[in-house]
This record gives structure tokens, sequence and C-alpha cells, in this order.
């Protein structure tokens, strides 16, 4: 049964470009999920504020899904720590537009988008599901201070829990999160992990990625890419790295990918200036090199180059850039923290090791390096882990049955009588 389904992501354009600071694994979710119910015959469209004076208002995607952007706020890029006093008058656009063109649901992403779908509901009687990808109180922990998200954020929050429809959760830790934190209903939770697309990540070889990308042949790799903020913990990693080289002898370089601009400014991205200056400080600043951010057709190239894969957060709601490198059959030294420990296996795909600690992750990277063998063995395990229960056709499924069980729910329940396109 096609679905007319209304996804918000108040601050994550699908169209987005990874890497940037406020551009990252929600953005690839929003477009990867949309793309894929499109695929299934649904009728999907995205709502996302608009952050540029040349954005159309409509836009029809290449994977048929069309994007809606809504004019709340200057038509510029606005952190998104900032945008929740815009948020009323992209909640009053999503409630005008949807009430000349219905949906069967509203599937909300991130906390402020759950603004708009908690009007929507009591405006419209429209159910509504929410992924939150983030929990203000979970961040509160991890960031105290340097949070500045306004306190207003967990009250939303509360609300949204309390009146959504139901709950996706990307990993077991977000729904012990929200249980605890949150007094979240379990009946309503669903855990649906976050996946790769199959047609844009697989090994390429590391010969050949490396051939492409004009990188060394023999030297081993060990790989950071995403988002380029302190939570992320890329200092932890470049610490690390430097122990791996300088302390347990391991011959390598590492590639730093991501930034808000295609070269590696630290003008434009001042986080970069900052670990320069770490690497400086470690001895290795020569054998750190910054990329900058790349396109996303490029990425298969950077996870196939490299030996190991580190992504070592403080916190992670769900963590994509990690299943993306276990599809190139790349294994990963991640934090035994959210979605990280729940898709990376310890001493089978990867390692995980504890948040702030540069001496497990040196332990653990320079054992891969030291051991091809290993590291080969543990690639393959990764990728077969991946394919068997990380893409994003499995997610899209999952996520259908969740609306579905959603609107079977509602015995009083009218579905719209506009045709759905292509059907």
């Amino acid at each position: 049964m096609s679905l007319r389904i209304a996804m918000v992501s108040d601050h994550a354009s699908p169209l987005a470009a990874a890497g940037g600071v406020d551009s990252g694994g929600q953005n690839v979710y929003v477009a990867q999920l949309a793309r894929h119910l499109v695929r299934a015959g649904h009728h999907v469209d995205v709502y996302t504020r608009r952050d540029g004076p040349t954005q159309p208002e409509t836009l029809t995607c290449p994977d048929g899904y069309r994007v809606i952007h809504v004019p709340a706020g200057p038509a510029r890029a606005i952190p998104k720590e900032d945008l929740l006093p815009y948020m009323d008058g992209f909640s009053r656009y999503v409630l005008a537009r949807l009430s000349r063109e219905p949906a069967d649901l509203v599937h909300a992403n991130f906390f402020m988008s759950a603004l708009a779908a908690m009007r929507v509901k009591q405006a419209l009687g429209i159910p509504f599901v929410v992924t939150f990808h983030a929990l203000g109180r979970v961040r509160l922990l991890h960031q105290a201070e340097t949070d500045r998200f306004p306190v207003e954020r967990m009250v939303i929050e509360d609300r949204a829990v309390a009146t959504a429809d139901a709950i996706i959760a990307e990993c077991p830790q977000d729904v012990e999160d929200q249980l605890a934190l949150y007094d979240a209903d379990r009946r309503k939770m669903h855990v649906v992990p976050c996946g790769f697309d199959r047609d844009e990540l697989c090994p390429l070889g590391k010969s050949i990625a490396r051939r492409v990308l004009g990188l060394d042949r023999s030297t081993p790799i060990v790989l950071q890419l995403g988002r380029l903020v302190p939570r992320k913990g890329v200092d932890d990693a470049i610490r690390g790295f430097a122990r791996a080289v300088l302390t347990h002898g391991a011959a390598a370089r590492m590639l730093v990918v991501g930034g808000d601009s295609e070269r590696p400014d630290p003008a434009i991205t001042p986080e970069i200036a900052r670990l320069q200056s770490i690497a400086r400080a470690e001895g290795v600043e020569s054998r750190v090199t910054f990329v900058g951010r790349a396109d996303r057709e490029r990425l298969k190239y950077y996870y196939s180059a490299a030996n190991v894969f580190i992504s070592t957060p403080w916190y992670e709601p769900f963590g994509i850039t990690p299943l993306e490198a276990m599809a190139c059959a790349t294994p990963v030294v991640g934090s035994n923290v959210g979605g990280i420990k729940y898709s990376v296996v310890h001493e089978q795909t990867g390692y995980l090791v504890p948040p702030h600690d540069p001496d497990a992750i040196a332990a653990c990277t320079a054992r891969l390096l030291k051991d091809p063998e290993l590291c080969r063995q543990m690639g393959h395990l990764a990728l077969a882990r991946v394919r068997s229960m990380f893409t994003w056709e499995s997610v899209a499924e999952s996520v259908e049955a969740v609306y579905h069980a959603v609107l079977d729910r509602r015995p009083a329940r009218k579905r719209s009588r506009r045709a759905v396109p292509g059907t």
C-alpha cells in the first residue's frame, strides 16, 4: 500500500554535502531513507529549512522524492543551535502545506522537526514518528557548558517522546537513554539502525583506490573521516595514531577527511587549526594530512585505501562512517559508545576502545597495522556484517513496517484520496 510521507528534517537537508559542522549522518539518513521509500512505491516530501537564496521552494530530486525548502529565518546557513527561534515559522509553513497536500504520516528527524510534527498532529490528526538522531540530555552529560542548545530542547524532547505515535531508536543504547532520561514508553520504541548504500560503497582494492587518490601504494594508511567538531574525538584519534607510530613502531600515515571546504582551510574550519597543533605537539605533523571535505562519490576511495579506520567520539547516537568503512572491508577502531558498540564487534570486525583513551587507540591501531593478515580477516568479517545487517534497503523495510504499525492502530484513519505520483 503506497503512502504519502512527510519527512521533516529542519536543519539537515538531504542535498547538503557531508562533512561540514552541521552536515553529517542525519543528512545521509534522510536522503537514503527517502530514496529507498520511493523505490518501494511511496511518495516522500522532505521538508527542510531554506538556507540559500537561490533554492527553489520545491525541488524534485533524481531519486524521486521532493525537497521542500521551508522559508523560516534568513536564507543562509545558521548553526543548528541558533535555529529554535525560527521553528515557529517553520512549523506554521509545514502545517499550512500539509493542510493543502495531506500526508498519511509525518516522520520527524531531530527535536526541532518534532515541533512541526506535534503541531500537525494536533491540528490535522496526522500521526507522527520521530527519530531524534541525538538527545539533549545525553549531549549535556558529555558537553556540559559547551553545549549551546537552549534549555527548551529538553522540554520539547519530553513532549515529543510523550506524544509521538512511534519512536525509532537507532541502536539499543538509544532505547536505554530514552527510557532512563525521558521516561519513554518501551512499547512505542523500535530499534532500526542506519545503513550503507550498496550502490555507492564497496571494496575497491587498495592499489586502485590509492591510484585514484594519488596516494603512495606501499605506506599503510589510517583514516579518520567525518564532521570536524570536538565531540567527534579526532584529537584523541591523532594522539592515538602518534603513539602507534612513535611508541609501538607502526609505520603509517594518517588522513583526516572533513571540514567546511574542499580544501583544508583553518580559517573556514577552525577545528583544523586545533587538530594541526595537536599533530605538531605529538610529533607527527608530517605524517598527518588534512584533506578537506570530500564529495560522496570519492568516499569509497578513501575508505578502500585505508588499512584502519578510526572513529572515537565521546558519545555517538549511531555513527554512519564506521558502517561505510566496514562496507569497504576496512576494520574499525571505534569508541565503545552508542551505535558504534552495536555495529562494530570487538575483536571480530575491529576493536572497541574507551572514549578519551589515546593509549588504547594506539595499541589497537598498531596491532592491525603490524598484522596485515589480521587486518584483512577483520575487514572481510566487517564487510559480511554490514551486508547482512545494515543496508539501506533493510532499514527502509523496517521503517516502513513501523509506519504501517502506526497507521494500523488508527481504526478511523482517513487516507488522502489524492493519487500518488507514478501509481
